[in-house]
């Protein structure tokens, strides 16, 4: 799952996808890695307070917090530096798990006098800048991809200038386009994405290496490849290797809207954090640049079937490719990501073998022996912007979930809404996108 599955909006947008946690073995195998690798670090690497006082850890802000690496970043970094010393921020009321886990702020990234309030009184100390409008949201709504997007990115790089703070912002394979080589992929060669989106990542990684190099600004950038994990696939065009292991374990059966050698560089999710984990606490003096690739292994539909044939011997799987085979035909098949390895020593941990054996444990216990009857009681149609598609609200005795099929975004998550509140704000997004559509561009 590429980083598409941490839409946020802002500005009167709502959020349009809760975060699912993975299951409980797989988050306290990411946490002992972590710990285990971070406990290494010398004494000597502190953090002094504005006040100048001595802090033994940072203080961390996650915005755009609630999607698919917020709240698991989060978890792992107040494993780490304590529960008080990271805050998660995004723009819509947390569940109770999210409160009661640690430190949760409303912060809205087009309000720059807001954050820096919250910078000033937490005395932050590093940024880790989630926030985003994704790929297929942003094709959609142009205009308010670009205030996310670009003047969010504006007002953090500002603040990190402002108060000298160290600052994180993701970028992915989307940040590559057609004219870009495949295989490999190096860490410099030519870009020119065509979505919004990865427009909008090359920019935040040209205006950071700007800001480091005119101002000394410490800004942190890798590029993620697919990112899977055992949250229920959300339809993007890495995803179908997340679907094929629920589809498969489930029905026995799977329809592939990739071409069976397409090929695409992957990562699993314990992998991507500790990436990033180790990037953040890497020593300046190591990094020779801002910006760097980052993957584990690369694979195609086909070779993935073969591996997962092994634990469904009577898996069927089927290729028919949709408008996301041109997608992955511009991206990325092989990532060079030989620079990170080097100057850091970035090392991957999760091969397609592990990762298959974590997929099939983690989906058959935490969803396919646990899942719920659920029977339809209402359907949706969005005729104007979604012709082709549906949200059906689901209703079973413990949640009530909503899901939008067939593209590659969503307008109500695939968690469960346990509260009467969630399930009125994910009514109130399907109703805002309609009524946007008909009224203007700028409005979610």
């Amino acid at each position: 799952m590429l980083l598409r599955k941490a839409t946020t909006t802002f500005g009167g947008c709502l959020r349009q996808q809760l975060h699912r946690s993975s299951g409980a073995d797989g988050a306290l195998a990411t946490l002992t890695a972590v710990q285990q690798q971070l406990h290494t670090v010398p004494l000597s690497r502190r953090w002094l307070s504005s006040g100048g006082g001595r802090k033994t850890h940072p203080k961390i802000l996650i915005t755009g917090g609630l999607g698919q690496l917020g709240v698991e970043c989060a978890k792992l970094l107040r494993s780490q530096y304590g529960e008080e010393s990271v805050i998660l921020s995004d723009i819509i009321k947390p569940s109770s798990e999210i409160v009661n886990s640690g430190p949760y702020i409303f912060a809205d990234i087009l309000d720059f006098k807001g954050l820096q309030k919250i910078v000033v009184d937490h005395r932050v100390d590093w940024i880790i800048h989630f926030s985003a409008l994704l790929s297929a949201i942003g094709e959609q709504n142009v205009p308010l991809a670009v205030r996310v997007n670009i003047e969010g990115m504006h007002n953090v790089l500002e603040l990190a200038k402002q108060y000298k703070l160290r600052i994180f912002v993701p970028s992915t394979i989307g940040a590559f386009g057609p004219d870009s080589p495949r295989n490999p992929t190096p860490n410099v060669t030519i870009q020119r994405p065509r979505t919004i989106y990865g427009v909008s990542k090359v920019h935040a990684e040209l205006m950071g290496e700007y800001y480091h190099h005119k101002f000394g600004l410490d800004f942190r950038c890798l590029r993620f490849p697919g990112v899977i994990s055992s949250d229920p696939p959300g339809g993007g065009t890495t995803d179908y290797a997340v679907a094929i292991f629920f589809e498969g374990l489930k029905t026995g059966k799977y329809q592939c809207y990739l071409k069976p050698d397409t090929r695409l560089p992957m990562m699993y999710i314990e992998d991507c954090l500790r990436s990033l984990l180790e990037f953040m606490t890497a020593p300046e003096e190591k990094l020779q640049r801002r910006v760097y690739n980052v993957t584990a292994m690369s694979f195609t539909p086909e070779e993935l079937v073969d591996k997962l044939a092994k634990y469904i011997p009577e898996l069927h799987v089927s290729y028919r490719p949709d408008s996301r085979q041109l997608i992955a035909d511009s991206w990325p098949q092989i990532f060079d990501d030989s620079e990170a390895r080097r100057d850091w020593g970035w090392q991957h941990h999760y091969d397609l073998d592990k990762l298959v054996d974590l997929m099939v444990r983690d989906v058959t216990e935490n969803y396919i022996k646990k899942a719920p009857h659920r029977t339809p009681i209402r359907k949706l149609k969005d005729v104007n912007r979604w012709p082709e598609d549906e949200i059906d609200v689901m209703e079973s005795d413990s949640a009530i979930t909503g899901r939008r099929h067939a593209d590659h975004t969503y307008d109500l998550p695939r968690d469960g809404i346990h509260e009467p509140e969630e399930l009125m704000l994910y009514h109130r997004v399907i109703q805002s996108c309609l009524s946007s559509r008909k009224a203007s561009e700028n409005s979610c």
